[in-house]
């Protein structure tokens, strides 16, 4: 059948359109910093060019695209990339609602992209910076964060989210529940120097974890009830950082580091490609069972290396 063409000449369509992509696109990357990126650009797009989604042309997106931004500077490659790759797949989505039949962008070739090899640290490294972090509550409690980041390698939201009914503890072991990128859920092992260093730090402000309620943060705010924002967690991070005289650096070098340590450690490329979930989204369920409840054998050659047992 041949699709229907819908066109948009109202902004409530075209505001339906946008909300129900990046609704799509929230409960498949399971990132709302990711939602909030796609809709400040998709905006600024549509801003730009003055017309209807079903009216653009190439020469629309690739104006756009190498654009100056508010710096006044020309993009760079990765910026004209994500533009190019937020555009298409808003475009991709509307296709496949049959609303359009056509992308404009995939007339515009990508500008090749060099990027830096990931950074990681070393033993030597995390020693330092947990050496930095001060015995206070605040400290205590970043520094169970930063033992969480670097023994599961999970992501930053990943573990900042985390409550207390996440962890469970069965057969001798504690155990994490989470939800990835792109909505994958699973069960690991948490390490035992994480799970006591979590213990340690909600003690400092106050708290049992055997008494606190299932839906109750792991990293609680302080001066506030809530959980710890990822934003006064970086300020923080960045603070050790300098005073461990390492360089700056974002939460996610500590999943680079996971990977770093498990390598130096031993552990096939295989191993720490399952360990991360480096995998495609076409990866049967199968192998998602096989993670589920996963035990993590390598947790104690990181926890050495890093100086802490």
């Amino acid at each position: 059948m041949q699709a229907t063409i819908t066109t948009f000449t109202d902004a409530d369509s075209w505001n339906r359109a946008l909300y129900a992509f990046l609704a799509e696109k929230e409960r498949r990357s399971g990132s709302g910093r990711t939602v909030e990126g796609y809709s400040r650009m998709l905006q600024h797009f549509f801003a730009t060019v003055g017309t209807s989604p079903d009216r653009v042309r190439g020469q629309d997106v690739f104006a756009w695209a190498y654009s100056t931004g508010l710096s006044g500077k020309s993009p760079s490659s990765v910026t004209i990339g994500a533009r190019l790759a937020c555009l298409s797949s808003f475009y991709k989505f509307l296709i496949r609602m049959d609303t359009l039949q056509h992308n404009p962008c995939d007339a515009l070739e990508r500008p090749k992209v060099s990027v830096a090899p990931p950074r990681g640290l070393g033993g030597d490294d995390i020693r330092r910076l947990l050496a930095a972090i001060p015995d206070t509550p605040v400290g205590l409690r970043d520094r169970a964060i930063v033992l969480t980041l670097t023994l599961t390698g999970r992501r930053r939201q990943e573990v900042l989210n985390m409550t207390v009914g996440d962890l469970s503890h069965e057969d001798g072991r504690t155990w994490y529940r989470y939800r990835g990128k792109g909505g994958k859920t699973g069960k690991r092992e948490l390490a035992q120097p994480a799970h006591a260093a979590i213990v340690v730090a909600l003690a400092a402000f106050g708290h049992d974890m055997a008494t606190l309620a299932a839906n109750a943060p792991l990293w609680p705010a302080t001066g506030r009830t809530g959980s710890l924002t990822s934003g006064t967690f970086y300020a923080n991070l960045q603070r050790y950082l300098r005073q461990a005289g390492l360089p700056a650096a974002g939460v996610h070098i500590f999943r680079h580091s996971a990977a770093k340590l498990r390598r130096d450690a031993g552990e096939s490329i295989e191993d720490v490609s399952r360990f991360l979930d480096h995998s495609s989204l076409a990866v049967t369920t199968t192998y998602l069972r096989r993670l589920e409840g996963q035990e993590d054998k390598s947790w104690a050659k990181v926890a050495e290396a890093i100086g802490i047992s």
